[in-house]
């Protein structure tokens, strides 16, 4: 396999920032302007009260609309023309920032009226993404609902639809394309069955995508119940493949999502392991949100499992979204995710699964987590 061209690896002063600003947030002088660049995402399917910021070549989604962004020692100057912004800790500046263009794709609409920003995002500086069912089985029910989860969100304030037809993702992904020459995109779902659990939307939507552009395409969705459908995923066009445990152990996993949770984690692992057969070593990734009860060993021993399955693991800090019976929850500090992404870094590199390998999706963007930076440092 062909790697991505390498950037250049960030200096240690660059990563130990970019990693702080995931924890602590970040403060915009002028928010009502939102700071210039891609408007910034409160609520809704993540990354969520978050806004791109490209830190030493490398865009990184940094929260600035939680409860610790708004406590944040650090703080955004207006950008200039440009976009760049000088970045402050305290009356100090510290660095130089950007905040990448919003994009030309999100001034159009279909032709039933339908803004193309409500059917597909950008996310970091080159990924278009999608939830292409914005409710879920699970989100109906306080009983059952990831706590952590916001799906619903930018549904009932009109900022997105419920069901984006596979017509209109294959319009907006050529359009992303054409005008701003967005890379990879990820479709995820809501879970709409305890069946295939949103393979088969995902298959149609990827089919449409395809006949109209040739774009790497990641699928994300809880593991189905028949493995045949990662073979009909792979043949509708559907390049890589993630499926999210958001947490690694049992107790957690019941207390933050009780519904999800009652897929076991036996059934994550056969998933991922017919899943490589299927579409390759470091083509399947899961997201581990680090934070929410998980400690570092446990979280380094799954991901061990995983990579020994040949499963990208993209761990990221836990974001409070506003509106979540978590939105108090406190982020992980950067003194417990630097040592935590060091290691990784180290592991996922010794196992030959770099994000830059990636064909697409959320590990090889990268942004929602300093992962890739320690990867290329070890």
């Amino acid at each position: 396999m062909s790697s991505t061209p390498s950037i250049p690896t960030p200096s240690a002063a660059s990563r130990q920032l970019m990693t702080e600003l995931q924890s602590f947030g970040l403060r915009l002088a002028d928010p009502t302007a939102a700071n210039g660049g891609v408007a910034s995402r409160k609520g809704g399917a993540g990354p969520s009260d978050h806004k791109a910021v490209t830190v030493d070549g490398h865009t990184i989604m940094v929260p600035v609309h939680t409860s610790s962004a708004w406590t944040s020692p650090f703080v955004a100057q207006a950008p200039d023309a440009q976009g760049r912004s000088a970045l402050m800790r305290g009356a100090i500046p510290i660095a130089s920032i950007e905040f990448p263009k919003s994009p030309r794709f999100y001034a159009l609409s279909t032709a039933d009226g339908i803004p193309y920003s409500h059917i597909a995002t950008l996310h970091g500086s080159d990924v278009l993404a999608t939830t292409v069912l914005q409710n879920c089985i699970r989100y109906e029910s306080r009983r059952k609902t990831c706590k952590f989860c916001a799906i619903g969100q930018s549904l009932a304030a009109g900022r997105t639809i419920a069901h984006k037809t596979p017509a209109q993702l294959a319009e907006v992904a050529a359009a992303a394309v054409r005008l701003d020459g967005v890379k990879h995109m990820v479709m995820t779902t809501g879970t709409p069955n305890a069946t295939d659990r949103g393979a088969a939307v995902l298959c149609a939507s990827a089919r449409a995508i395809k006949a109209e552009v040739d774009l790497p395409l990641q699928a994300q969705c809880e593991p189905p119940d028949d493995d045949l459908w990662f073979e009909r995923m792979r043949d509708a066009g559907i390049d890589t493949l993630g499926m999210h445990l958001e947490t690694v152990t049992p107790e957690v996993r019941e207390r933050v999502m009780p519904g999800k949770a009652s897929v076991p984690i036996a059934r994550y692992l056969q998933a991922f392991e017919a899943a490589v057969k299927v579409f390759g070593r470091g083509q399947v990734s899961t997201y581990i949100l680090a934070g929410l009860g998980d400690t570092p060993e446990a979280i380094l021993a799954m991901s061990d499992q995983l990579l020994a399955l040949g499963v990208y693991p993209f761990v990221v800090p836990f974001v409070p979204i506003s509106g979540t019976p978590l939105e108090d929850h406190p982020a992980p500090s950067s003194d417990f995710m630097k040592p935590l992404l060091e290691q990784l870094g180290a592991m996922v590199s010794a196992a030959g699964l770099r994000s830059g390998d990636i064909k697409a999706g959320c590990g090889k963007c990268g942004a929602c987590s300093s992962l890739s930076v320690y990867e290329s440092a070890a």
